[in-house]
C-alpha cells in the first residue's frame, strides 16, 4: 500500500484530471469529488441525463446482491473497484446479515485512499482492511489481499466487479482477467458484477464513452451476450444476466415512476463457482 498523499497535493490526488470514481460519487450525490469531475460527469449527464437514475440503480443492485450472498452463507468479500466510500458500504450491508463477514476493498485512486476508514469501521465480530492495487494485475491484487490476513482462499469468497468494466476495455484482456481472479477462488466461491451497456440507446452510449476516453479513462460498453461471457464456466444464479433493477428487486424499491431498461442501461448478474 501506498503512503497516503497529501490533501493539498492535486497530482497525488488525480485533481488534475477527471476520475471515474468521483464522478460515479458526483452522480450519486456525493461530495468527494473536484471541479475537475464535475465539468465531466455534466458533460455525461448533458448526453445521458438519466446516467444518476444508472448509477443508483448499480448501488441498489450491489446492496441486494451482496446481502443475498451473506443470507446464503458467504461470509468472505472482496470488492475490486471499490470507489469512493458511500454509506451504507458493502460491509455495512453483509455484517448486518452476519457480523462475522469479512471484506477486503481494492481500489487504486489515491482519493478512496484517503478516506479508507470510512470503510474501516465493521464490527467486532469481523473484520475489513483495504488495499490500493491495480485491478489490472490480478496476480498482485490477490497477492495484496492475501497478505492483509483477511481472506481464508481455501473457503468460498465473494468477488465483487462492481461498474468497473466498462472501464477495462478489449484491449486489456477483460475476460482473461476476471477468469484469472475466478480461478484462484475456491469452490463455492461467487462473482457479482455490473456492466454498463449500449444495447437501448448506442448513439448515447457512444457519446458516454468517447467523453471519458477524451479525458483519459479508457471505457467500453457491452452488449447482453458479451456481459454473459465474464460467466464463462460459473453457475448463474436466477434471475441471470438483466438490467439492474430486475435482480431480485426489494418491494420497497418500487417507486411512483417504474424505472426503465433504457434509464438504468446497467447489466448485472451473480454466478457460483462449483
Amino acid at each position: 500500500m501506498s503512503a497516503v498523499p497529501e490533501r493539498g497535493d492535486a497530482a497525488g490526488l488525480g485533481q488534475d484530471k477527471a476520475h471515474s470514481a468521483r464522478m460515479y460519487d458526483y452522480y450519486l450525490g456525493g461530495k468527494t469529488n473536484y471541479a475537475v469531475d464535475r465539468e465531466a460527469a455534466q458533460a455525461v449527464i448533458r448526453v445521458f441525463p438519466a446516467v444518476e437514475t444508472a448509477a443508483r440503480a448499480n448501488r441498489a443492485y450491489m446492496h441486494r446482491a451482496v446481502r443475498h450472498l451473506a443470507e446464503s452463507g458467504v461470509r468472505q468479500f472482496v470488492d475490486i473497484g471499490t470507489g469512493i466510500p458511500t454509506s451504507p458500504n458493502l460491509h455495512e450491508v453483509v455484517q448486518s446479515v452476519a457480523p462475522e463477514c469479512r471484506v477486503v476493498y481494492v481500489d487504486n485512486d489515491p482519493i478512496v485512499l484517503v478516506y479508507a476508514d470510512q470503510l474501516l469501521d465493521g464490527t467486532a465480530e469481523g473484520r475489513t482492511a483495504y488495499v490500493q492495487a491495480d485491478a489490472t494485475r490480478p496476480a498482485e491484487v490477490l497477492a495484496a489481499v492475501e497478505a492483509e490476513g483477511v481472506i481464508d482462499f481455501d473457503r468460498p469468497v465473494a468477488l465483487s466487479l462492481h461498474a468497473l468494466l466498462h472501464f477495462v476495455p478489449d484491449d486489456l484482456a477483460p475476460y482473461d482477467l476476471v477468469r484469472a481472479y475466478v480461478e484462484r477462488l475456491p469452490r463455492g466461491s461467487c462473482l457479482s458484477l455490473s456492466h454498463c451497456t449500449g444495447d437501448f440507446e448506442p448513439e448515447a452510449w457512444q457519446a458516454i464513452t468517447d467523453a471519458y476516453v477524451r479525458r483519459g479513462t479508457p471505457a467500453q460498453v457491452r452488449s447482453r451476450a458479451e456481459v454473459e461471457r465474464f460467466f464463462a464456466g460459473l453457475e448463474l444464479i436466477e434471475p441471470g444476466v438483466v438490467v439492474a433493477h430486475h435482480w431480485r428487486p426489494d418491494p420497497e424499491d418500487d417507486g411512483p415512476t417504474p424505472l426503465r431498461d433504457a434509464h438504468v442501461a446497467v447489466y448485472t448478474g451473480v454466478a457460483r463457482k462449483a
